[in-house]
């Protein structure tokens, strides 16, 4: 799942985020889901969410489990 959608991003999962300084070159950061902070159920870019250690990013990627 690529994270574009509110209702597949859920506090608690682990997902591939990317981070603000990491736009141009793509890299990804893992981490676990703490809050949503996007308010529309749907974002082209990715749903902003901050990590457990703080990062703040949009999913690119949601880690199934």
């Amino acid at each position: 799942m690529n994270g574009q959608n509110k209702k597949d991003v859920k506090p608690g999962i682990e997902v591939y985020i990317v981070l603000k300084k990491d736009q141009r070159t793509g890299n990804k950061t893992k981490g676990i889901v703490k809050d949503l902070l996007t308010n529309s159920a749907f974002h082209p870019h990715g749903i902003k969410v901050r990590l457990t250690d703080g990062q703040i990013g949009r999913v690119c990627e949601i880690i199934e489990k």
